[in-house]
């Protein structure tokens, strides 16, 4: 059995941030995926639970009139991997989802609990991080909104206080709008395994040449992080052989992997240097580039 002492299951948005207020050592649940295995290992800090699965303010994707896409944070992966706006506006996400767990997880994670678990290895925040999208958080003041970049501060620490919930991910169309994207996942098995080092992009081709480029990783570094010095290789340059190869060596100045029983340190830093080539060179495909010589 679990050792549970206080189990709430709310009743809305509202109600949840109230509950969260009234108890300092509250946490709250929604898929369960994360909290239930802290459970598990008899973790004390997950005692005084707060229930929001299936609370329909949290649930859904819309397509708002200014060309946002804005998705519940209690929506599952599924729903994401299903989404026909997902599909053809963000498909990265849905790419990046493809990759988590199981059907039997997927059916059950949420965007929301995979974001503010705060874990450098969760799929889905590299691409929302070249994505640039931004939180809508609840606190009993009312809404606030916060960029992603900067929202992860630590390992396993994100930027919500106690009183505060992550209501939903927007995506604003000058971030994803003419973008070619892509999002690979490295990891130890082919299925079931968290990612050793996981990596996104997203760029605009014109003219042959990169005229925006963004490249975020995953466990490179305590956070999530984008890739400036790398990105920099890039901008303005001919997608060819040349900036591709001088991608691979800036990212080096970008990141901070480490050794772990899953990867070496100096293991991460080749897949990094790899993946940043690889998947900017996908990235810039989907935009419509041809990698000249």
């Amino acid at each position: 059995m679990y050792d549970i002492a206080n189990y709430y299951r709310a009743t809305s948005i509202d109600d949840a941030v109230r509950q969260l207020a009234a108890n300092p050592q509250a946490r709250l649940i929604a898929g369960g995926t994360d909290v239930l295995i802290q459970l598990h290992h008899m973790n004390g800090k997950y005692r005084h639970l707060v229930d929001i699965h299936g609370l329909n303010e949290l649930n859904g994707i819309e397509l708002l009139p200014d060309g946002t896409l804005r998705i519940g944070s209690g929506t599952t992966f599924s729903q994401i991997i299903d989404s026909p706006l997902v599909q053809r506006h963000i498909p990265i996400l849905a790419e990046a989802a493809a990759t988590i767990a199981g059907p039997q997880v997927r059916n059950m994670a949420t965007l929301g609990g995979n974001i503010c678990n705060g874990a450098t290895s969760a799929d889905s925040a590299s691409p929302c991080v070249v994505m640039e999208a931004e939180l809508e958080i609840a606190t009993p003041a009312g809404l606030r909104r916060t960029p992603i970049q900067g929202f992860h501060t630590g390992p396993g620490k994100v930027a919500l206080g106690q009183n505060e919930m992550a209501v939903a991910l927007l995506f604003r169309p000058q971030h994803y709008q003419h973008f070619g994207a892509s999002y690979y996942k490295y990891a130890m098995r082919g299925a079931m395994d968290i990612a050793t080092i996981g990596c996104a992009a997203a760029c605009k081709i014109e003219g042959g040449h990169f005229s925006a480029v963004k490249i975020a990783f995953g466990v490179a570094a305590p956070t999530p992080i984008r890739a400036p010095h790398a990105e920099a290789a890039a901008l303005g340059q001919p997608f060819n052989a040349q900036t591709l190869a001088a991608v691979r060596e800036a990212v080096i100045r970008d990141v901070l992997p480490r050794s772990s029983w899953r990867a070496s340190k100096e293991f991460r830093m080749q897949i990094i240097r790899t993946l940043a080539e690889r998947v900017l060179a996908q990235a810039a495909q989907r935009a419509g580039g041809e990698l000249s010589c």
